[in-house]
């Protein structure tokens, strides 16, 4: 589970910014919508944060951040340098912070064990690595290491007594460009596994067009031949009064192109023979016939909702942290409503799922639906620099009309519409 995330210095995020889904003292939905941690500092999460902000406030930037810690959890070692620089996306609107490093930092709980994990970079190398973690009271840092610019190499503190293995092959092995997190599990480490296999099992990102946009859909359709999850898929489709009698996928022979373009190379162009899949949305009529539709006559609110399917009932029984950019996009917020409902229902969420999103629908302001703690906000400020910060901040009363008082920029987060004249 995601205790908190921090990002510095990363695309309009100059200053710290922390998302956290450590639950208030607050009692409303307390059995519902927070998972009891049994641990006396953080006894309490979360089930789900929602972001609000206007548009290009920096919302989606907060999710890249993520999704570019997991991908360089992943694969730093593999990265070819040009991919490994891109990865550095810092503020350029700041003389200062453009040539700084971005870092990154997540807390989670795993088992009963807190990991806190993080590193800096630029497009050069790792500046900074760090994991402290805490299984009883006292953290215990397992290994810290920072770039020592007049030395040309890497101070390490010693490592922790309760950090077993081949410690110091593991060290020499670590690459400045690479982290010592990716080496060592390469490398058989078993301690940081947990760790590990939490970026690369138990987040999954969506965003409708942007990195990960095809996850879902695809996740939905790979577990269809399950009778079992069909099912289940079925009945959230006709819960959300979609009127859906059946889904059908027939897979018919295609081609998947490459366009590859890298630095310094000639682009390449590829394709390969793929199995392409063609979903039909089966409607029953009058008289019991049926008529199946493609997604050219279905709407894309039933499509997106299916491509989320997948993803929420997989986090529900995994227990994942499922991000999605935009929820509100093409579905109506009573469907929302509903997927909110169902991830912060306890008979069915028992294993400690999590929903981070962003959106723009403001009916979901709602202490009914939702707690104060569960909703945030980001807006720019004058040097254009994104300011994550959460509504309890304001000390909302209890019964205040959340979604009134938004709309009238009481909390910030909107965007400021000025007069234009076309003439």
């Amino acid at each position: 589970m995601l205790i908190e995330f921090k990002v510095q210095n990363f695309r309009s995020l100059r200053g710290e910014q922390v998302l956290s889904f450590v639950a208030s003292p607050d009692r409303a939905h307390l059995d519902t919508h927070c998972i009891d941690t049994g641990i006396k500092s953080v006894p309490r999460l979360t089930r789900a944060a929602v972001i609000y902000g206007a548009n290009a406030s920096g919302k989606s930037n907060l999710i890249f951040a993520l999704a570019t810690m997991r991908n360089m959890v992943l694969l730093s070692m593999a990265m070819p340098d040009a991919a490994r620089a891109e990865q550095h996306t810092p503020f350029r609107l700041d003389r200062a912070t453009s040539g700084e490093p971005t870092q990154l930092e997540v807390t989670i709980l795993l088992d009963g064990v807190r990991y806190q994990y993080g590193f800096s970079y630029d497009a050069q190398r790792i500046h900074d690595e760090w994991l402290v973690v805490y299984r009883k009271g006292k953290g215990q840092t397992w290994f810290d290491r920072s770039w020592n610019p007049k030395r040309g190499e890497y101070d390490w503190e010693p490592f922790s007594s309760y950090f077993t293995g081949t410690k110091e092959t593991w060290k020499q092995a670590t690459r400045p460009n690479a982290l010592f997190l990716t080496t060592a599990i390469q490398l058989n480490n078993e301690q940081m596994k947990p760790l590990w296999n939490w970026f690369s099992n138990e987040v999954s990102i969506l965003n409708w067009t942007g990195a990960g946009g095809g996850h879902g859909i695809g996740l939905t359709l790979q577990k269809l031949d399950d009778p079992a999850f069909k099912k289940r898929v079925l009945e959230v489709m006709r819960a959300a009064d979609l009127h859906i009698a059946d889904i059908e996928v027939e897979r018919v022979p295609g081609h998947q192109v490459e366009f590859k373009l890298e630095p310094g190379k000639p682009p390449e162009l590829s394709s390969r023979d793929q199995d392409v899949p063609i979903v039909k949305y089966v409607h029953q009529v009058e008289g019991g016939d049926s008529v199946a539709f493609d997604n050219r006559f279905e709407s894309l609110g039933t499509q997106r909702l299916l491509s989320y399917i997948g993803p929420v009932l997989d986090a529900i029984e995994n227990g994942k942290l499922l991000v999605i950019d935009e929820i509100d996009s093409s579905l109506h917020p009573m469907v929302v409503r509903f997927l909110l409902r169902l991830l912060h229902d306890p008979s069915a969420s028992t294993h400690g799922a999590q929903l981070w999103m962003t959106t723009h629908d403001s009916s979901l302001l709602d202490t009914d639906l939702l707690r104060r703690d569960q909703f945030w906000f980001v807006e720019k400020d004058r040097q254009q620099a994104s300011r994550l910060y959460p509504l309890t901040d304001f000390s909302p009363r209890k019964g205040e009309a959340l979604e009134k008082a938004y709309l009238r920029a009481r909390y910030g987060g909107v965007p400021y519409i000025s007069r234009v004249d076309l003439h």
